[in-house]
């Protein structure tokens, strides 16, 4: 559970770099006896502490899959993220492997009827069928919740709020009455943490061993129009080429599809580098969910930025060309590196930064950072088409051995489907 508000990090206010633009998670270890990483707990310091909600739910769960990359925040451990009652039964659980999340749910307090305590049972069985792992506080060993207790997978004891002597009577009755492995949380000496170990508790959180680490990231909110969009044709079961133009369309919502179902939290075996592939794997529920999610961290609609139309018009002219001579997936790569060839620009990062939390085909990634490989000559000339360089347009078209009607043609082309992307008309948002 959260640590007290006062060692939290202040959410940023307007003016404060840490704006819409950065996404801001803190992570704290849970640890064994011999001080190993059994898992991470993480906490959305994007947001005020008093303002947890299902949609600060939604958005700490974009944030850690999407922005800030699951592999680099918590590796292969287990994440635990605190819930409330009222996200536990929202689609965004469906888009996480269970194996990978321990979900912390709070209890409804002394003056919970014995109809309130019950009516949580069945969604608390469909989480556990699906495979999740419930979390409580110590609240959970008190008599309005003895229905609950067969549901605890951990429970968490709070050092500040439980006496020594109180702490050996829970972790009695935890153990006569559950099969959870009990935590001691907020454990700030080492006092605490032997008198706990001493009653043969095993996992351990708190100040004592260490304090949240907060990363920021950089993020790019793809638009709400766009989103809504996206919502539309999944909601319609629109053909997937069509869905697949859409995310060639916007380079944002495709960076963050390819980060989202390459995440840890995904479970995938085998990484995913094609939006079409990205799309078949997801399927269109989670497509819906996804995108759904999404839409809580949405920007307000705004016109499509200049870098992101050059950026569309980059990764289909790539994609034009490299129909020329290339195998249709090579294409596909073309317009990837097209795409992604200003990601730098769009969040103010150098390119290896910007490429770190997205899995990218090796030809993708050699074009965009070393400017070699069998990509590089086909970027080399567009550049030089959108620059004006003649010389450089003279050598690389003689590279591939590209005539001047071949490429002019082809960027037209590239020029007109941007134009009729950025022209096509909006979803209704009423419907």
């Amino acid at each position: 559970m959260p640590e007290p508000s006062h060692h939290t990090a202040p959410a940023p206010q307007p003016g404060d770099p840490r704006d819409a633009s950065t996404a801001i998670i803190a992570r704290q270890p849970i640890v064994n006896a011999q001080r190993e990483v059994f898992g991470y707990e993480l906490f959305d310091r994007s947001t005020p502490a008093h303002a947890h909600t299902a949609a600060s739910d939604a958005a700490l769960l974009v944030n850690a899959l999407s922005y800030a990359g699951a592999k680099a925040l918590v590796g292969h451990k287990t994440v635990f993220i605190n819930c409330t009652l009222a996200s536990l039964a929202s689609g965004h659980l469906e888009l996480i492997h269970p194996d990978k999340v321990v979900l912390e749910i709070p209890t409804l307090g002394d003056a919970a009827t014995p109809e309130q305590v019950a009516a949580q049972l069945t969604t608390f069985a469909q989480l556990r069928a699906r495979g999740f792992r419930l979390a409580f506080d110590q609240s959970l060993l008190r008599r309005s919740h003895v229905g609950w207790l067969p549901m605890a997978a951990f429970i968490k004891l709070d050092m500040r709020q439980v006496a020594a002597g109180q702490a050996e009577a829970l972790v009695r009755f935890a153990r006569q009455h559950t099969r959870a492995d009990i935590v001691a949380e907020k454990v700030e000496t080492q006092a605490q943490f032997e008198f706990m170990q001493a009653l043969g508790v095993t996992l351990f959180q708190g100040f004592w061993f260490a304090q949240p680490d907060v990363v920021h990231t950089k993020t790019m909110r793809p638009g709400q129009t766009t989103v809504l969009q996206l919502i539309d044709l999944v909601r319609k079961q629109a053909e997937i080429g069509e869905i697949e133009a859409l995310l060639k369309r916007d380079p944002t919502l495709s960076y963050h599809l390819l980060r989202f179902i390459n995440s840890s939290g995904f479970g995938l075996s085998c990484e995913i580098t094609s939006f079409r592939h990205a799309v078949v794997i997801l399927g269109l529920k989670k497509l819906f969910r996804w995108a759904a999610l999404l839409l809580t961290t949405a920007s307000a609609d705004c016109p499509v930025p200049a870098v992101g139309h050059t950026a569309v018009v980059r990764g289909r002219l790539m994609e034009l060309l490299a129909r020329e001579l290339l195998p249709p997936e090579e294409a596909e790569h073309a317009f990837v590196v097209g795409v992604f060839s200003l990601l730098d620009s769009m969040l103010n990062l150098p390119m290896t930064q910007a490429l770190e939390s997205v899995s990218l085909p090796q030809p993708v990634r050699d074009a965009l950072l070393h400017r070699s490989g069998v990509l590089a000559p086909f970027l080399a000339l567009t550049l030089a088409c959108e620059q004006g360089d003649d010389q450089g347009f003279a050598h690389s078209a003689h590279v591939l051995q590209l005539s001047n009607h071949q490429v002019n043609w082809a960027h037209l082309q590239a020029l007109a489907w941007a134009e009729a992307l950025a022209a096509a008309p909006e979803s209704p948002k009423t419907k």
